[in-house]
């Protein structure tokens, strides 16, 4: 076989640098013959076992697999119609590497212009992933189709797929022999909103979260539907259209299985790692294989010896017999290890922070630390205003103003005279958990196992640069004919004042868990993007600038969703399992969508001066002036994004010289209408929706995305198992009310006596403890395939000068940024990313290996 050109066989990075997509034929003869080079991956479909079969058997058969027709960017000039498509043989096939690649040729006439579309028809009885395809023998150079598609068989879908060239065009721009193809490319994409999708199917619509529930199982797991109302407004998910629950008409029924559409699926590499380390199907065996095995759920760890015996000798399972072993060891086998014939052991990989210091989760500097840079840096805020007062009525939770006085923070704030004086001078901060919580504090606390209050914790920023905690208060209110209970804590010496403060501190640890894992991680970024991704299949053709700008950071979220769905956020899922807010976890996100989320506030900039963690200085480095100069987060943060904006700058301004062009550009007004009214359409009245008329409008709007998918979710997701892997530094679940509240006798005796057992009574049980470590382990893991932002170019990106440059621009920005939080990060004058026992921080370090590393910021929301 006589190969492609050199650069369409290299690795994903520079596979297209050199390509042209012009694909104009020689003028000189009647006729111009055309090679096209077909790559196919192994592991599509019917390919699976051919790749380890004799040459000459794919050979035939893929000459039987793929019908490929050429379509001309012009009209025929005689008739104002499109040109005929030109369709070629197959004569050669062979394999390289762990790919299928077959020859074919094309006979094009001398007037059939350039090349814009490759119609492809797959004849076989099963689906094959079509990579790319390489036209060569034009004057020009090579023309190169980046398809990465699975493309279904006829006798399922007699629609021919369209593959356009990696040359992008605006639609005003569109040759006119492409028009029409785009305009039905778009309708194929967005189906006709009717019947049940099927897993082989391309189609991207919107539906409400209405199959988090499992009513026809028991009508006790029916959940409410988020979305599509004013009580419980919630983006919308992808549109699967199953039959809807005979228990709970509301409700879809539930499934093995949710659709998405068929390229958002995970590529081989990836869906390999998943089944092996896996979380696919893996959460709910896991969660169903423990429960069989523990015969108490609520059964708590004796001591803290015994939640060091975890990473030393690991948790000793009962024995097991036949399928249930194997389904342990199928579904967490990189934790499932045979002591010997008898005996089963869950090893977990000790925590970097345990290894640095056995009792770093007892320290209130880490406690106040992880704040600034741990794994939630998204919820700490500047105090603005005194006295702390609740917005919630009175005359159902109580008072509102808070027990946090200035008589108990006074002799805490050295060197002020006035809790109104360290206001002014910005020196007090706090995470706020109580008007979001305490609505659901009584709800909470009639579920066996559990309870919850709202809280509030109060920081201090020293002379040194650092939060030194100052007071937690925590509240609940009238229930059961009781007033409203609230009390503060701070941090003590005494022996029984000690051990309440560490009480205190658990509660708080789990409000921030939820928080954190709900809002920051699931809603802000996975559950936020989705429409972004359905909207932007749908309203942007695949030769739209803009989609091919957006598609790596929205890679696989869809897939990443659905298995959420499943097994994490669903009814008796792993959040409900082990959080505090248990069945009432996600109406809670609902209620945090509502009252929190704005699109414009998912700008970093605008999300660190609304928190009045900065404030806008055209003088400083970034435009922005932190508040508190050791902001890890914030530090490194703002290195992403300015290179984020900067590359989506030079890339829009390429495409959209002036407004007019932006207004004028249908497909994207259509995308950024349904955006807003459609995939977060029960925020559609907003007032803080951006415009989209300038190009400035759009670089601000695409940047905030671009941030979401990538760093922010690489900010919040790939250190949970640093931080959360030992379950008291991070406990997701309080499963005791304070000793303090409303105290019989004996439970009062009991603490004072044993303080140690009565927290380790709180914390989670052994299977809450189990499955989250687990999963955040799973969550925290990068995937061998991972795509590290900046790092490899698109192959539509490479065939534009201008825009390969900026890239390379882009590139180099990434590699910058490296060096810049490798020095941060050895100066030790940095206390709070920088220390004795302190892991440095490394979560918005560009790039990264795979498996548990803390650091690296992929395109997408990977994981």
């Amino acid at each position: 076989m006589e190969a492609p050109p050199q650069q369409f066989l290299n690795g994903r990075c520079t596979k297209a640098v050199m390509a042209t997509s012009s694909g104009y034929t020689s003028t000189n003869n009647k006729s111009l013959n055309v090679k096209g080079f077909v790559t196919i991956n192994q592991g599509g479909g019917l390919l699976t076992k051919l790749v380890s079969g004799c040459l000459e058997g794919i050979q035939v058969l893929v000459g039987k697999t793929l019908a490929l027709e050429l379509v001309s960017n012009e009209f025929d000039p005689r008739t104002n119609l499109e040109k005929k498509a030109i369709k070629g043989s197959v004569h050669k096939a062979t394999k390289i590497d762990n790919e299928v690649q077959y020859e074919l040729t094309f006979e094009l006439p001398e007037d059939f212009g350039n090349v814009g579309v490759v119609l492809v028809e797959n004849e076989q009885h099963k689906e094959v992933f079509l990579k790319t395809i390489v036209l060569d023998g034009f004057s020009d150079g090579p023309v190169q189709f980046t398809c990465n598609s699975w493309i279904q068989p006829k006798h399922d879908n007699h629609v021919r797929r369209v593959f356009f060239t990696d040359k992008s065009y605006l639609p005003s721009e569109t040759p006119s022999g492409l028009r029409r193809l785009r305009e039905e490319e778009l309708v194929q994409l967005r189906g006709n909103g009717e019947g049940e999708r099927k897993s082989s199917e391309r189609i991207y619509d919107y539906d409400v979260y209405n199959d988090l529930g499992d009513p026809d199982t028991n009508i006790a797991l029916t959940r409410p539907v988020l979305g599509g109302s004013k009580q419980r407004p919630y983006p919308r998910r992808c549109r699967t259209g199953r039959k809807h629950s005979d228990a709970d008409p509301p409700s879809e029924k539930k499934s093995l299985s949710f659709y998405v559409p068929r390229d958002e699926a995970f590529a081989e590499i990836k869906k390999t790692q998943f089944n092996t380390t896996t979380i696919s199907s893996g959460l709910s065996a896991i969660l169903k294989s423990l429960d069989a095995l523990l015969t108490d759920q609520n059964l708590g760890f004796v001591s803290f010896l015994d939640i060091d015996m975890l990473y030393k000798e690991g948790f000793h399972l009962p024995n097991l017999k036949g399928k249930s072993l194997t389904l342990l060891q199928r579904v967490i086998p990189k934790f499932i290890k045979a002591a010997n014939d008898t005996q089963n052991v869950l090893r977990f990989d000790t925590p970097e922070p345990l290894k640095r210091d056995k009792f770093f989760w007892l320290s209130d500097e880490e406690f106040a630390r992880e704040t600034l840079a741990g794994v939630n840096p998204y919820s700490i805020q500047l105090v603005k205003e005194w006295p702390l007062r609740s917005k919630l009525e009175p005359q159902m939770y109580g008072p509102a103003e808070s027990a946090i006085t200035r008589e108990v923070i006074k002799p805490q704030i050295i060197g002020y005279a006035t809790v109104e004086e360290a206001i002014e001078e910005k020196k007090l901060f706090m995470l706020d958990y109580h008007d979001l919580f305490l609505p659901y504090v009584n709800k909470v606390r009639e579920i066996k196992g559990t309870t919850l209050y709202g809280s509030r914790t109060l920081f201090f920023l020293t002379d040194q640069g650092t939060l030194k905690p100052l007071a937690i208060e925590l509240t609940r209110p009238p229930m059961d004919g009781k007033p409203q209970w609230k009390q503060v804590f701070t941090p003590a010496s005494h022996s029984t004042s000690l051990w309440l403060w560490r009480f205190a501190k658990a509660h708080v640890l789990a409000h921030d868990s939820g928080y954190h894992e709900l809002i920051s991680h699931w809603l802000r970024t996975h559950c936020a993007a989705e429409p972004f991704v359905i909207a932007t299949n749908r309203q942007l053709s695949a030769m739209h600038p803009m989609n091919r700008l957006l598609h790596p950071h929205l890679r696989y979220t869809m897939e990443i969703n659905s298995l959420a769905r499943g097994a994490l956020i669903n009814a008796n899922g792993i959040i409900e399992a082990s959080f505090s807010t248990n069945k009432y976890s996600m109406e809670l996100s609902s209620v945090a969508y509502d009252q929190l989320w704005r699109f414009d506030l998912q700008a970093l900039p605008n999300d660190l001066i609304d928190r009045g963690m900065a404030v806008a200085d055209p003088s400083a480095p970034h435009g922005l002036k932190l508040t508190i100069e050791d902001y890890p987060f914030a530090n490194d943060g703002l290195l992403i994004w300015d290179a984020i904006k900067q590359w989506v700058t030079e890339y829009t301004n390429h495409y959209y010289p002036n407004p007019s062009v932006v207004e004028s550009d249908t497909e994207l007004q259509d995308w950024w209408t349904e955006i807003r009214t459609v995939g977060h359409g029960d925020k559609s009245e907003e007032a803080w929706w951006p415009d989209l008329k300038t190009p400035n409008d759009l670089i601000q709007i695409i940047t905030t995305i671009a941030w979401v998918a990538s760093a922010h979710h690489a900010a919040v997701n790939f250190a949970q198992y640093t931080f959360g892997g030992y379950f008291p530094n991070r406990p997701t679940i309080a499963r005791k009310k304070m000793p303090t509240e409303d105290p019989s006798i004996e439970e009062w005796e009991k603490f004072v006596k044993k303080p140690e057992q009565t927290l380790i009574e709180c914390f989670p049980s052994q299977i809450q403890a189990t499955l989250v470590m687990v999963v955040l382990n799973l969550l925290s893991e990068h995937s061998p395939d991972e795509e590290y932002i900046g790092q490899c170019i698109e192959p539509s990106w490479a065939e534009n000068p201008t825009i390969k440059a900026a890239f390379e621009r882009f590139n180099s920005k990434m590699k910058e940024i490296e060096g810049i939080i490798d020095s941060r990060n050895a100066n030790s004058d940095l206390k709070n990313r920088h220390g004795a026992g302190v892991v440095p921080y490394e979560l918005l370090k560009p790039f990264s290996g795979p498996g548990v590393t803390g650091k690296g910021v992929p395109y997408s929301i990977s994981i």
